[in-house]
């Protein structure tokens, strides 16, 4: 083919486009995250890299770390010291308070305890001895006729009468003893002789008591100076 002006415009011309043909390859870029050959994690672009040795951020646990160093490097003046101390000790004298006043309300709440028992012990055997006062009048109305000098009855009676003392159980039947209105009951009053004060002369029906707590008072016959 023909080629027009001189053989060297065209040599300049095709080299120009071997040079623009080889800039216009194209251009392949790795976005890969992980580097094949290394195994490292890459970083794309934007983002921050990742902070090297000797700019690593400091962890929590290192805040913490310093902070710690810190308050314990820092020094305690005296004068809190001594309050903290004198704190401390109005603190333990509180509670050696509260501890004394609970052993104190312990020891009266126990003392209340066992005499509330005690009381109702007492109670408990009071009502049973009341119970049986008929039957010990009816024991005394017995011997009084003559039925119980001897024989099976007569023991029984004594039993009884002797087991009812262990429980505190005393019999008011004395005469010639000066009347007295907390534990006699005076039915009948008449003039007696050689006396200077009110005298039991004669007991109708015995009376009882358990130790200070009369049970029953004795009805009695009493004679009064002429």
């Amino acid at each position: 083919m023909p080629h027009h002006g001189n053989e060297a415009e065209h040599s300049e011309g095709n080299g120009d486009e071997r040079e623009g043909a080889r800039q216009q390859k194209p251009v392949i870029r790795d976005n890969r995250k992980v580097d094949p050959e290394t195994g490292a994690a890459r970083h794309p672009e934007g983002e921050a890299a990742a902070p090297t040795e000797g700019n690593a951020a400091p962890t929590e646990g290192d805040a913490l770390s310093q902070a710690e160093e810190i308050l314990n490097g820092v020094e305690v003046p005296a004068e809190e010291s001594v309050a903290s101390g004198a704190a401390a000790e109005a603190q333990a004298a509180e509670l050696r308070n509260d501890l004394l006043r609970l052993q104190a309300e312990y020891v009266n709440y126990r003392k209340r305890v066992e005499r509330d028992r005690a009381v109702a012990g007492e109670m408990a055997v009071i009502g049973v001895l009341n119970s049986l006062l008929p039957v010990l009048d009816d024991v005394d109305a017995a011997r009084q006729h003559g039925d119980l000098e001897d024989g099976p009855f007569a023991a029984i009676a004594t039993k009884l009468e002797n087991a009812l003392k262990t429980y505190g159980l005393e019999r008011i039947a004395e005469t010639g003893v000066e009347f007295d209105p907390t534990i006699h009951e005076a039915l009948i009053q008449q003039p007696g002789e050689d006396i200077d004060v009110d005298t039991v002369s004669q007991v109708l029906r015995s009376g009882y008591r358990s130790g200070e707590r009369v049970l029953r008072a004795a009805q009695v016959i009493v004679a009064v100076p002429a």
